[in-house]
């Protein structure tokens, strides 16, 4: 323990320290016996898991374009809901880790680095920043918009970058002793859907909830897979879109911070505003899609009330273990369109002479779950067998967090067939899917020792 090696070096526990004239000194043997009692105490506060939350709003005032992807950006002319960074930090035996969730399409490492910086009380490794893929929202990729320039407003993603450390900030220092409540099951409800196969996505709701001493609740986050593309980048409206109401139900039903973590929502798992009533194509099976916020308010509100009807009947986990193993990996950038935004973007991305970058995993274990993360948008199928191979009672991954750099896809499912031109265009390349999986599997063994 710090303590006794500190008392140790000043030659505090020395025989001849606690005899005087050949007498035993009662009173520095009860100083001496006070001390260990303090230390022990000590040690047993700080095995106590504490968290804490806090948030800032992200809204460009005046409003900027948003961004759908690459490609021109389209202005905004209104705003529904708030963007928000939120964080929730939790620490337990010397393990300090902060969950960060922003409202943007999605946060480079680049940006993830800066934030790092204002944030020394969390290690760099433990800072956990997901975006909610928004299509509502200003690029922050920053985008080349091939005249030497990009998409992105670069004083607004400085700012983006220090409105994140003060709600980490506000979070660290407003940990306390808390528990946590932790559940997965399926959200019922007209909610997500694959835009490609409309049954091949993961119905499942996975939901964190952090509780105070006093049954208060604390933060309440969400992880799902679904695109918040209800708006779109084309309608002039900047939002927060489906997570917005999602967030709203949450903290009005049971209080405190509610948050929202993307999961495997690749190729192409979006929210289901189809109208039924008006097929696009009938015999292909396709439908017009309701763009209107009534619809961003009734999907959030859905799954809102099923994360908390999943959450219902979990047991209060008192003292959850933290655990986070970190790793860096490379990933080869086979596609042109991936390789020119990392050269070319004035955000300078860290990037290797092979023609590789190099992005950060984290295995997080947190009670008697796991959580893996994800730096970009994995399709369903990879979704499905990484979390069949974790060993969390209950598992979460997060998507796009870390990083975002395009759909990851299996081997064989890249570039097969017409369907899957789009998402494999837009990924690092063929084997982005198979070096994501083999780090996860390591990792997970390693986790496991």
């Amino acid at each position: 323990m710090p303590c006794f090696r500190f008392l140790a070096c000043d030659n505090f526990f020395s025989i001849p320290h606690f005899i005087h004239d050949g007498r035993l000194r009662v009173d520095k043997i009860a100083i001496c016996l006070f001390v260990i009692v303090g230390c022990l105490f000590s040690d047993v506060a700080s095995a106590e898991f504490r968290a804490g939350a806090g948030q800032r709003i992200i809204t460009p005032e005046p409003l900027l374009p948003v961004s759908g992807g690459m490609g021109p950006t389209s202005p905004a002319k209104e705003k529904r809901g708030e963007l928000m960074v939120q964080a929730l930090v939790i620490e337990n035996d010397g393990t300090r880790v902060a969950l960060v969730a922003i409202d943007l399409l999605g946060f480079p490492s680049v940006l993830v680095n800066r934030i790092a910086t204002l944030v020394p009380e969390i290690p760099s490794g433990q800072l956990i920043v997901g975006a909610s893929h928004t299509h509502s929202a200003p690029d922050c990729y920053a985008f080349p918009d091939g005249k030497g320039g990009s998409t992105a407003d670069l004083e607004y993603l400085d700012r983006i970058c220090v409105l994140a450390s003060e709600a980490i900030h506000d979070a660290w220092k407003d940990m306390q002793v808390a528990s946590l409540r932790i559940a997965s099951g399926d959200a019922v409800g007209k909610i997500a859907y694959n835009y490609y196969a409309p049954d091949l996505y993961d119905r499942r709701v996975a939901v964190i909830q952090a509780v105070s001493l006093d049954d208060k609740v604390l933060a309440t986050l969400v992880n799902y897979a679904i695109h918040p593309e209800v708006l779109g980048a084309g309608v002039g409206i900047l939002s927060p879109d489906l997570i917005g109401p999602l967030r709203d139900r949450i903290e009005s039903k049971v209080g405190g911070m509610a948050m929202f973590f993307n999961s495997a929502q690749g190729g192409m798992v979006t929210a289901d505003n189809r109208d039924l009533n008006d097929p696009s194509d009938a015999k292909r099976g396709y439908w017009n899609d309701t763009r209107a916020w009534e619809e961003c308010v009734r999907i959030g509100n859905t799954l809102g009330d099923e994360a908390l009807r999943v959450l219902a009947d979990a047991a209060i986990q008192a003292n959850p273990k933290v655990r986070c193993l970190t790793r860096m990996v490379k990933f080869p950038v086979e596609s042109e369109q991936l390789w020119s935004v990392v050269t070319l973007s004035p955000l300078q991305y860290p990037h290797n002479d092979d023609q590789s970058i190099t992005a950060r995993i984290n295995l997080l274990e947190l009670g008697d779950s796991q959580v893996l993360t994800i730096p970009g948008e994995a399709l369903p199928n990879i979704g499905f067998y990484l979390k069949r191979k974790m060993n969390g009672k209950t598992n979460l991954l997060f998507g796009l967090t870390n990083d975002a750099f395009g759909y990851i896809l299996t081997k064989v499912d890249y570039h097969s067939f017409p369907r899957y031109d789009y998402v494999s265009r837009v990924s690092l390349g063929e084997m982005t899917g198979e070096i994501l999986m083999d780090n996860a599997l390591e990792m997970i063994s390693e986790m496991a020792q």
